[in-house]
């Protein structure tokens, strides 16, 4: 399996591409991710920016705790049932007790998108 470690910075608002090979597939990846204040959370878009296709809209940053938790899963149809891949936010050493990211604290995490984890099932 492979996964890409996302260029996480500060920034409320990031935008950057990235070309990914997803279970084999390649994909030129548009990705953002939004801090929006009002709900106080970090937001995930994916777009296949060769395509100009939106695939993911604003889904929650929610970070694994105890097992892995697949931010894509749930989008496993799409790309003609090639999916997207598998997206993973981790705790880092410094943010052990902070459960999902939080304005000014994104550095704090990883983000890991890359092949689909688990049975493809």
């Amino acid at each position: 399996m492979t996964y890409a470690v996302l260029p996480l910075t500060e920034d409320p608002w990031q935008v950057f591409t990235l070309d990914l090979t997803i279970d084999g597939e390649p994909l030129h990846a548009q990705i953002e991710l939004r801090y929006l204040p009002a709900a106080g959370k970090w937001f995930f878009s994916l777009w296949d920016h060769a395509a100009g296709e939106l695939l993911v809209n604003r889904i929650p940053v929610v970070c694994s705790y105890g097992v892995l938790n697949d931010l894509l899963f749930p989008f496993r149809h799409l790309r003609g049932g090639k999916g997207v891949g598998s997206l993973f936010c981790l705790r880092g050493a410094e943010s052990p007790s902070t459960p999902d990211p939080a304005e000014g604290n994104l550095t704090e995490f990883m983000m890991l998108i890359g092949d689909t984890f688990g049975d493809r099932q």
